[in-house]
């Protein structure tokens, strides 16, 4: 794209549009030639125990070098050994469709908690050969969730329990050596949450960004500065439909438009995107896509002017990219808003930084977070670093850099949802900085 700036003098300066070299690596996540045969999900199971214990295994003699590594069964009382296992985490609260059952015809009103974490929950690890409760006060329950694969140290109770002792997680994968900086600054845009057709969007405001970013807005500086924005990535949940259309029942003339008023407004908006920059648009909860994990790309017929533009890409959720071989990994938000239901940290950073830590991207799925039944592969399986690391639809902008034991760096950005609050997010492949940019319409009076 380029601009022409009006100068001082009268004659058009002529700015043009950094580049990026960008690459795709959603395959993993693309669902081709799996076919649904009413397969169950121990088959992901299996195969994430299978990956994590190799790797495990490989990490305990450096650990504990004098300790035997033992299977549950295989267990003997008061003699310290390491197993490793998946983690299942007995709830209290976790919702089941009997307790929604009963709940309907209940003439007391509950209270619905923020998450379902309860004092009472306690830990079992399991492998192959069975499944034995841990005791002792080193693991924190409320910090774990279904799903994670870890080594203990500890010895077998008289109770049949396994006490631990010590613990060993994954840690960070190893990361691709991040290129040399670069002399000029390029950036990203990170969107997430604009959620049109519902009551919160503000179509001028987020036409404000579409311009600024753009370069139809402020003067030479800032359109020098827009130039140099190099991509524009939507992280889930664009539109919002009514979901009392969505029943099922053949839908009334009348309501037509209703249902397909926010994906036109949505593909008028990316056509002047994808005009200007490189966009990705990845589905989320509320986005006419698959529910499970991971969804797949948005079909392009919803979006016939955008469609146009080779520069507009529909992407999956996880969406994982490399931009000047700065590799990229996010999602729209499930996640890390399904830990925070059955587990607790002091931010949402905390959450995503632990999903680095166990090697996992989705933890909880196929527990409490639908995910497509694979039998031979667990595509969430974190193999490698990225340098950035991005959540939309969350409450607010967060973002640190988060360091690892072998020198990893990764940048953590928690995108906020852009129809409560305004915020985009802007980073700087340059040096992996980013800050924050706000639109606001309201007039103060």
């Amino acid at each position: 794209m380029k601009v022409d700036v009006e100068m001082g003098g009268g004659s058009p300066k002529l700015l043009e549009r950094k580049q990026a070299v960008y690459r795709n690596l959603d395959e993993r996540y693309e669902i081709h030639c799996e076919t649904y045969k009413g397969q169950q999900y121990s088959h992901i199971y299996f195969t994430r125990l299978h990956y994590m214990r190799n790797l495990l295994y490989s990490l305990v003699p450096k650990w504990k070098p004098n300790l035997p590594v033992n299977t549950v069964l295989g267990l003997e009382e008061e003699k310290e050994c390491i197993i490793v296992g998946t983690i299942y985490k007995h709830m209290k609260l976790k919702p089941s469709i009997l307790d929604e059952y009963s709940k309907e015809r209940s003439k007391v009103p509950l209270v619905k908690p923020h998450n379902f974490v309860h004092p009472d929950d306690h830990l079992i690890l399991e492998d192959e050969s069975g499944r034995v409760k841990l005791a002792g006060s080193l693991l924190d329950p409320s910090a774990f969730v279904t799903g994670i694969v870890v080594a203990l140290h500890g010895k077998e109770t008289s109770e049949g329990k396994f006490f631990v002792l010590d613990m060993l997680e994954a840690g960070l994968p190893p990361q691709i050596e991040q290129p040399p900086s670069s002399t000029e600054d390029k950036y990203v845009v990170f969107v997430s949450g604009l959620s049109i057709g519902s009551s919160t969007f503000n179509p001028l405001q987020f036409q404000l960004l579409v311009d600024h970013i753009t370069g139809h807005l402020g003067d030479e500086n800032e359109q020098t500065f827009a130039s140099q924005i190099v991509h524009f990535i939507i992280a889930g949940n664009s539109v919002q439909i009514l979901q009392g259309l969505l029943n099922g029942q053949t839908i009334a003339p009348r309501d037509q438009s209703t249902l397909t008023e926010p994906i036109k407004e949505l593909d008028i908006l990316l056509n002047q995107l994808a005009a200007a920059m490189p966009v990705d648009i990845m589905p989320g909860p509320s986005d006419p896509a698959n529910f499970s994990l991971p969804q797949q790309p948005l079909n392009r017929c919803l979006f016939p002017g955008a469609s146009a533009y080779n520069t507009f890409i529909s992407c999956t959720n996880p969406h994982q990219f490399e931009l000047d071989d700065i590799q990229f990994l996010g999602t729209s938000g499930q996640n890390i808003d399904d830990l925070f239901k059955y587990s607790e940290a002091k931010n949402k950073l905390e959450f995503m930084e632990r999903t680095l830590r166990w090697r996992h991207l989705v933890p909880t799925a196929p527990n409490t977070l639908g995910c497509y039944p694979f039998t031979d592969k667990d595509p969430f399986l974190i193999e490698s670093c990225p340098h950035v690391y991005f959540v939309g639809n969350q409450d607010k902008y967060e973002t640190t850099l988060l360091r690892g034991s072998d020198n990893q760096s990764v940048r953590l950005i928690c995108i906020p949802k852009f129809c409560e609050t305004g915020v985009a997010v802007m980073l700087n492949l340059r040096n992996l900085e980013c800050h924050s940019l706000s639109f606001s319409t309201g007039l103060n009076v």
